[in-house]
This record gives structure tokens, C-alpha cells and sequence, in this order.
């Protein structure tokens, strides 16, 4: 499988990372959309939103709770963030590893495209 997430949590490919755990990785987005922009993944692969079972429940609220975290760590908490996840290429996703964007810093228009 070849996998850019996969291999960031492995180590084999260099990101900047911010946080880890036993459940997930957090880390700066290489090609930034706000003045703060991080991905966090679960350190497990799951290709999409659509694979995820009802046993990775505590996954995703832990992957939601890291980025409120994060949030409260980078200073864009009280301001406003946003946090998104894509399904499948018609909604943008390019990596096929479920990720959460973290993104603050500025002021997030809606509909964001």
C-alpha cells in the first residue's frame, strides 16, 4: 500500500509534527489554506469516511478532541476555526487516509468552495 500518510506516521517521510498519540498524528499541512493549517489522522489506516465502522467511534472523537486541543494550544480557539473532513474526490479528498483540516488564523468564508 502506498500510503503519504501511512509513511509520515512511520517515519519514513519527514512532516512537522505537532502532536502525537497511541490513536493519532497531528502535523502542518504542506500546502497551507489559512494561517494555521494541520492534518490530524489516526495513526490507522482508513482509506475514507465511508470505511469507517461503528468500532473507530472513539477514534473520531478523539481525532475531534485533538483539533479542539490544537485549537486551544495555537491561539485560534476563541476566534474560530474550522475543522473539515473530506470524502472521495467529489469533496476534494486527495490523500485517501481519513484526515481531519484544522484550519484558523483568519477570518473562514462560507460556503468554502
Amino acid at each position: 500500500m502506498d500510503c503519504l500518510f501511512c509513511e509520515i506516521v512511520k517515519g519514513k517521510v519527514p512532516a512537522q509534527i505537532i502532536y502525537r498519540d497511541d490513536l493519532v498524528l497531528a502535523f502542518d499541512d504542506i500546502n497551507p489554506q489559512a494561517p494555521q493549517h494541520k492534518l490530524v489522522i489516526p495513526q490507522k489506516h482508513i482509506s475514507t469516511l465511508n470505511e469507517l465502522s461503528s468500532e473507530e467511534n472513539e477514534l473520531v472523537g478523539h481525532i475531534v478532541q485533538t483539533a479542539k486541543m490544537l485549537a486551544k494550544e495555537l491561539n485560534i480557539a476563541d476566534a474560530g476555526y474550522r475543522l473539515v473532513m473530506n470524502c472521495n474526490p467529489g469533496a476534494g479528498q486527495t490523500v485517501f487516509h481519513v484526515h481531519a483540516h484544522l484550519l484558523g488564523g483568519r477570518k473562514l468564508n462560507w460556503p468554502p468552495g
